[in-house]
C-alpha cells in the first residue's frame, strides 16, 4: 500500500473534486433561500443496519466547506450501528452544512456497506490465520475512500494501484512468454529502475506453482481459481518459501473452506464492487 502522506493527498483530491462537481459556482438553492448568516444544526440518522464508516471523512468534508462547522461525534468508525441510531451533529452556518450534506451521505452509504460487507467476511475467518483483502475493483475516483472502509470493517488493503506492487497475472505471464520469462524479466526491470517493489505472481495449475517457486524473489503466489483439493495441494507445495493467496470468485459459503485450505490471504473483488448503500440520511433538528 502507499505511504499515509500519499493516502492523505488521495482523500484531499477526492474532497476537492467531488465539491467542485457538487457545488460548481454555488448551490444556488441555498443561496436562493437561505440567509448568509443564518446557523443550523443537523444529525447524522442511521435508517439501516451494519457498520457505520466514514465518520472522519466526513469531519475532512465539513472542515473542507467551513472551518466555522463543528461536529459532536457519538458513533465512531468500525462501530456497529442500527436503525435509529445517531453518529454524530454537526452544527454552523446553514448553507455550510447544505453544501457539504451530498457529498458526506454519498460517501458515508457507500464506505459503510463496504465495512458492513467486510466485516461479515472478517467475521467467517474467525479462528483461522487467513486475512481478507480488497482489490483494485474499485469505483473511478474514489478507491482511497473504498479501501479506507475495508479497513475500517477490519479487512486489509492489497497494492492501491498499479505503481505500488508487482501483480503478474496471467495476461502479463502470457504476453511474456512463460512465467519464468516474466518473473525474470520483472526482476530485471526492478533493478535496471532502482525500484523496490514486492512481486506477486498469479498461478493457474500446480505446474505453475512450481514453476514460480523455481525462481527465487516472489513475495506472494496468487493461487486463482482453484478448487479446495488443488489448493491444499499447492499451500503444501508453497510450504514456507512464500505467501499465499486464494482469489476468484470466493463468496460467503466459500471463503471459510478455502480458509481451511491454510492460504494466508484471500482477496475478494466483491468487497468494493458489490455492494448496496447503507441507508444514511442528515436531518436538521
Amino acid at each position: 500500500m502507499i505511504s499515509q502522506e500519499q493516502f492523505d493527498t488521495e482523500i484531499e483530491l477526492i474532497i476537492t473534486n467531488a465539491i467542485r462537481e457538487d457545488v460548481g459556482d454555488g448551490d444556488h438553492s441555498s443561496l436562493a433561500c437561505i440567509p448568509a448568516d443564518a446557523i443550523g444544526k443537523a444529525k447524522l440518522l442511521v435508517k439501516d443496519n451494519g457498520i457505520i464508516a466514514g465518520v472522519e471523512f466526513a469531519k475532512k468534508v465539513f472542515k473542507y466547506v467551513d472551518k466555522q462547522l463543528k461536529i459532536k461525534t457519538f458513533i465512531n468508525d468500525g462501530h456497529s450501528v442500527k436503525n435509529g441510531d445517531i453518529v454524530f451533529y454537526v452544527e454552523g452556518p446553514s448553507q455550510s452544512i447544505l453544501k457539504a450534506e451530498r457529498l458526506v451521505l454519498n460517501a458515508m452509504q457507500r464506505m459503510s456497506a463496504i465495512a458492513t460487507k467486510t466485516r461479515k467476511f472478517v467475521d467467517l475467518l474467525e479462528g483461522t490465520d487467513t486475512k481478507i483483502l480488497d482489490t483494485r475493483k474499485t469505483t473511478p475516483g474514489i478507491r482511497a475512500l473504498e479501501k479506507w472502509a475495508v479497513k475500517i470493517g477490519g479487512g486489509e488493503n492489497h497494492r492501491f494501484a498499479l505503481y505500488d506492487m508487482i501483480m503478474l497475472k496471467d495476461n502479463h505471464i502470457d504476453f511474456a512468454g512463460s512465467v519464468t520469462k516474466a518473473i525474470e524479466k520483472t526482476k530485471q526491470y526492478l533493478q535496471d529502475t532502482n525500484r523496490d517493489l514486492k512481486i506477486i505472481v498469479e498461478a493457474r495449475n500446480l505446474d505453475e506453482i512450481q514453476e514460480i517457486l523455481n525462481t527465487n524473489g516472489v513475495y506472494r503466489i496468487l493461487i486463482d481459481n482453484f478448487n479446495f483439493e488443488d489448493t491444499r495441494k499447492a499451500v503444501k507445495l508453497i510450504g514456507d518459501k512464500c505467501l499465499t493467496e486464494s482469489s476468484g470468485g470466493i463468496n460467503e459459503k466459500t471463503i471459510r473452506q478455502y480458509a481451511e485450505c491454510g492460504v494466508d490471504f484471500i482477496s475478494s473483488g466483491a468487497l468494493t464492487h458489490s455492494v448496496y448503500n447503507m441507508d444514511l440520511s442528515l436531518k436538521a433538528v
